[in-house]
């Protein structure tokens, strides 16, 4: 009984609560990524940026509301059937709160279900297929990665001015088609005037590319030929041919990582739109972001980086809305219609399908003999209220 009374008194003296204590709850997040297989260096990069933001976020405290987050890392492998065990396990077995990733959109679709299941949160940080918020997804699901949607909506804001003529170069088959079908729909101002599809497999691009030049060098006023391309194959080659001589530009979406943009570095003046270049943003984030990444891990931010990031900053931010609640109908009163500032400017969490609405970037590429890869330079912002982007309509 002394012993009782004597540790009540000095937790007394010594201004601490014990009732507070006894309350203090360890909040749990897991980051459920793609940790082996070919998009490893992009989940990777992923919880190396979660990891700076929740440093960021929490000036280093990795505290909430008098509550200690504690992060359990998963692989999912890039495999739909082991990204819903993972999620599961990491729900059932690690008591996690809020479950972050993954790269794969396959794979995010196999786990948005068992958000659901569990009515936990889970946030979306790399995954673009614009069904992870649409008709595949529920009201626990929210993404801070852009969607295909708005890298599609970007391209076209890039490209849309009165007068342009656009030839479009497509693989022939679903992608490409829709790609193509997606760009025409979401022109106001620009012509398609030409398409050229060709087989997946093309390496030599020599005549559909004379192709295209053949379509667009005689049009009056700004031209523009258009890839819409997944490896492998290169029809950046197409610039080879020298289209500027004609007036003629080359456009591409260009959400590169940086070791994909050393293999454009070729292809100084290929134009399109990215979510992210670490050098195209002056602002105190990024800052801090870009040194300690490279303090870290000797290198800039890519493209994942930025994403792990970002996530990591809603989480924080809702959990100080909630005061450290954790519970998901908390979180999802704190997050939806959330606006928080990131290292590539302010986002807004769309309460409707729970997109994040985000600027995008039309850049041109540039060679600088200090990298080893090409550099994006800014064009042009292109804000949320510049691109069209569907809403998702999803379980709720």
């Amino acid at each position: 009984m002394n012993k009782i009374f004597n540790t009540s008194v000095l937790a007394l003296a010594l201004g601490i609560s014990t009732t507070a204590h006894s309350q203090a709850k360890d909040i749990k997040i897991a980051l459920v990524q793609d940790l082996t297989g070919v998009l490893a260096p992009y989940a990777k990069a992923s919880v190396n940026g979660f990891n700076i933001g929740l440093d960021y976020a929490t000036q280093g405290t990795r505290m909430v509301g008098g509550n200690k987050i504690v992060v359990v890392t998963r692989d999912n492998q890039g495999k739909p059937d082991v990204g819903k065990a993972q999620i599961t396990a990491a729900f059932a077995d690690d008591d996690a709160d809020i479950a972050i990733g993954p790269v794969s959109s396959a794979v995010a679709l196999a786990m948005l279900p068992v958000a659901l299941e569990y009515k936990k949160i889970l946030i979306v940080d790399q995954s673009v297929a614009a069904s992870v918020t649409g008709d595949k997804s529920n009201r626990y699901v929210f993404r801070t990665q852009f969607n295909s949607d708005q890298d599609a909506a970007a391209n076209a804001a890039a490209m849309d001015k009165p007068g342009v003529s656009i030839a479009t170069l497509a693989q022939d088959y679903a992608y490409g088609r829709d790609g193509v079908a997606a760009l025409k729909k979401l022109l106001k101002n620009a012509t398609v005037v030409h398409e050229e599809y060709i087989s997946p497999g093309t390496v030599d691009f020599t005549a559909p590319a004379q192709r295209l030049l053949e379509a667009l060098r005689d049009k009056t006023g700004p031209k523009i030929i258009y890839t819409i391309w997944a490896p492998p194959g290169n029809p950046y080659k197409i610039l080879d041919l020298e289209p500027k001589r004609y007036g003629i530009d080359v456009f591409s979406s260009l959400n590169l990582t940086l070791a994909a943009l050393k293999e454009v570095k070729p292809y100084a003046g290929l134009e399109g739109s990215t979510s992210y270049y670490y050098g195209l943003l002056k602002n105190p984030m990024n800052d801090y972001l870009i040194e300690e990444n490279t303090k870290r891990y000797n290198s800039p931010p890519d493209f994942g980086t930025v994403a792990g990031f970002n996530a990591a900053l809603l989480a924080v931010q809702a959990l100080k809305k909630t005061n450290g609640d954790a519970g998901a109908d908390a979180l999802i009163g704190a997050i939806e219609d959330m606006e928080f500032d990131t290292p590539k400017g302010k986002f807004k969490i769309r309460k409707e399908d729970h997109q994040a609405l985000q600027s995008m970037f039309h850049v041109r590429l540039k060679n600088d003999p200090s990298l080893e890869w090409a550099v994006p330079e800014m064009v042009e912002e292109i804000k949320p209220e510049q691109m069209t982007v569907t809403v998702g309509t999803w379980r709720k």
